[in-house]
């Protein structure tokens, strides 16, 4: 007999649904470049403890999200594209769901949700994860395990998918051992048509939040306050919230690049940086405006602003495939070398006598123009091979000015495009300091 709440609606998440074809696609793609007769595994994120009996709020594992869609603690996907059974090529393993956790956690997945989610035909409970393992080991050769290995990477705490490891290499010592994560950085790197319509919902949200807080930064409101606003209006539009830890960073605040505090005044005069955007079914959006808190720019102000935007124009345009980082990054630093010339901020010297490991404009404009962006803030993405059409990667420089009390960056959400100029996801949003004024002064 059926327990009665297995009959209502399975939708625990704020986003909508998403076609599964997309997380079929993914595996198709990553199966195409296993080597024979090998099983590649992903496990779900941990729910990690605070302290007593509280805990951080559940991410799940950005990987096992982009091949199979489940969005749950204690789950599991397992490849077996050689399986010698049809079933087993491909397998999920699930908590088993009880009238018990539905009402004291609320809904997980039955097996006929988890098939719609992921297009996988095969799916246990995690009860029968040890029997069936034993079997898939007795026929293959090679496991793929999921380490990170994003340049970013700096993580001290052991992962769900770091204590399976050991269990099975304890178990099952004789087996060979691939990688998964040069795979999934080519391809989680090239977004699919869905998933870039998933982040222009979430870069759509940003927009709104931008909209509303424009309408109500005056002379004295708080930086705690300013971010309030923003994830109301986020979690209004069926996101999680912040897609990063934001910044609200307003007078000097701005020259902190990782400001996070959002705990001081916003005086009449300053400007406002705020690096800040939601999230939506697990994809990033990434902007940053800076604005004025009395709804007008001074002189010296616009100058650098104009500036800064000048740069994020004209390296949004450079962009395209075949281009590398570093020469990109190259002809932006000469971007920024003549604009910072022009405010009289560096001087014919200080770049004669520059040490080409440090430019001299980096005095001004100390971090990179782009990253990758997609289920991560910082995705995936080898930075040692060209552009590709389909990329989505963020343009932001920036000018900080500690001696003058204010920092300006501007940052945008751009799709590389196989021909042509890219595509902005936040081209909507109002980056122009004419119309950023009328609006503050429209409130």
């Amino acid at each position: 007999m059926a327990l009665v709440f297995l009959e209502y609606n399975f939708s625990t998440m704020k986003y909508h649904s998403i076609d599964r074809n997309l997380f079929i696609q993914n595996r198709k793609q990553f199966i195409a470049q296993m080597q024979p007769n090998s099983i590649a595994i992903f496990n779900s994120n941990d729910i990690y403890p605070i302290s007593a009996d509280s805990t951080l709020p559940f991410e799940q594992h950005r990987d096992i999200f982009y091949l199979s869609g489940v969005d749950q603690e204690e789950s599991i996907l397992i490849l077996f594209p050689d399986a010698p059974k049809e079933k087993h090529k491909e397998l999920l393993f699930l908590k088993e769901t009880n009238r018990h956790i539905a009402i004291w956690e609320g809904e997980k997945l039955t097996k006929d949700k988890a098939l719609e989610t992921s297009g996988i035909q095969t799916v246990y409970w995690l009860q029968d994860l040890e029997k069936i393992f034993f079997e898939l080991m007795t026929q293959c050769d090679t496991v793929y395990v999921n380490t990170n290995e994003h340049y970013r990477s700096n993580t001290e705490t052991e992962t769900r998918e770091d204590r399976f490891t050991k269990w099975w290499k304890t178990k099952y010592p004789a087996h060979k051992v691939a990688k998964s994560n040069p795979i999934l950085q080519r391809l989680r790197a090239i977004k699919d048509p869905i998933e870039i319509e998933l982040m222009q919902r979430a870069c759509d949200i940003t927009k709104k939040g931008f909209e509303r807080v424009l309408g109500f930064v005056k002379p004295n409101v708080w930086e705690y306050e300013i971010e309030a606003e923003w994830i109301h209006e986020f979690i209004k539009n069926r996101s999680k919230g912040f897609a990063y830890t934001p910044i609200i960073a307003s007078g000097t605040n701005a020259n902190v690049l990782h400001y996070i505090q959002n705990n001081q005044q916003c005086k009449a005069g300053e400007l406002i940086l705020m690096d800040v955007a939601a999230e939506y079914a697990n994809y990033s959006s990434d902007l940053t405006r800076t604005i004025p808190v009395s709804g007008r720019y001074t002189k010296r102000q616009r100058e650098v602003y104009d500036a800064v935007l000048r740069v994020k124009n004209a390296a949004t345009a450079m962009l395209t495939p075949g281009t590398f980082w570093n020469d990109y990054h190259t002809e932006v630093g000469k971007l920024m070398t003549s604009e910072l010339l022009r405010l009289k901020l560096l001087d014919k010297a200080a770049i004669q006598n520059e040490d080409p490991e440090w430019p001299a404009y980096k005095k001004y404009f100390m971090h990179g123009t782009s990253h990758h962006l997609g289920l991560d803030t910082h995705d995936y993405g080898l930075l040692t091979e060209p552009m590709q059409a389909n990329m989505v990667c963020t343009v932001e420089p920036g000018i900080y000015i500690p001696e003058e009390g204010f920092g300006i960056r501007l940052e945008d959400d751009v799709v590389i495009q196989s021909k042509g100029a890219p595509l902005n996801l936040m081209g909507t949003i109002p980056i122009e300091a004419e119309e950023i004024e009328t609006l503050m002064q429209q409130s």
